[in-house]
Parts: C-alpha cells; structure tokens; sequence
C-alpha cells in the first residue's frame, strides 16, 4: 500500500507525524509531499522535510490519501487544486480518503462529502453537511476523525481499512494504546 500525505504550510504536527508513523509501522509506503516546497513548518513551529512536493507526485501510484489538519495547514489544502483534484479523483475510484481535524473541510470542499457521514474538529461542524460526534467515521472509502489528540485512534482504522484488524490490533498493542 501507497499512501499520499500532502503536507502544507500550517500543518498540525500530531496529526501528521504520528499518522505517518502508524502507518509506516503498518509496512505501508507513506509519502510526505510538501506544499508548496520540501521544507515546511507546522502549526506550532516543527519545521518538516517531506519526502518529494505534491507537485512531483504522480497521485495515480497511490492506494489512499490522508489529509492533516492544522491552522493554516487545512486552509492551504483546501487552495491547492491539485489536492482537490487528487481527492475527488481517488474518491471517484474508491480509494481512501481520510482526513483529521479540519481537513473534513476541504473534503467538503472537493464535494466528496455529500450524502456521507463525517466528522470533524468540534465547533466546525457547519463547514461539513453531515457530521457526527465520534472520535472517528468511516463512511465508504471516506475516513474523518477530530483531532490531535483522536489521531493514533484514526491512523490505527486507516490501517485496519487497508491492511485489516489483525494488523490495526497488533500495531495497537506495540504502542501501547
């Protein structure tokens, strides 16, 4: 499995380190893209360097998407055509799509979200039409979750979606979570 991981200026740093780990330790192939360059800074400051810019990554080698959140970071997801385009694009085929914090806006935004279940961080619920309270949402190839402190929760069910429980299970236990 191949998973993409745009990563803009602003981005929430929990969220994305500790997504990408999971699923790293799942065996997983994960990809950070930097927007607009390789070195990028968080929302809090951590400055990352991903491994290629969006701008060079062929989306069509990739099983799945996952968007961090993150003030800005979602905000520049959510003005990059080229994440829209990849979104609408992989929802289209059935990939997954998944997104934390804010990020269920720009999914929103993509129009992927229409007549699905999501969430999304508290107190945003307006910028989603059917959004729920859980910590986590699968809905199809659609994975939401709330926030920093939800994200181990929500990387352990993109493993469990695309690699199975056993897998998810396992990781859960090596982490002690």
């Amino acid at each position: 499995m191949r998973i993409l991981v745009p990563v803009a200026e602003g981005f929430e740093e929990i969220e994305t380190v500790s997504v990408a780990d999971v699923l790293r330790r799942a065996g997983f192939e994960v990809v950070l893209a930097g927007i607009p360059g390789t070195i990028v800074t968080g929302s809090r400051g951590v400055r990352i360097v991903t491994d290629s810019m969006l701008k060079d990554v062929d989306a069509e080698k990739f099983d799945a998407v996952v968007l961090p959140g993150g003030y800005p970071g979602y905000v520049n997801l959510g003005k990059s055509a080229r994440v829209l385009e990849i979104v609408k694009d992989f929802d289209n085929k059935g990939k997954v799509v998944a997104a934390i914090c804010a990020a269920p806006s720009v999914l929103a935004k993509a129009g992927v979200l229409k007549d699905r279940r999501a969430t999304i961080y508290p107190g945003m619920e307006k910028e989603i039409p059917r959004p729920r309270g859980e910590r986590v949402v699968v809905d199809g190839n659609i994975i939401t979750s709330q926030g920093p402190g939800t994200a181990i929760e929500f990387a352990l069910k993109i493993v469990e979606v695309l690699g199975g429980k056993e897998k998810s299970e396992k990781i859960r236990r090596e982490i002690v979570c």
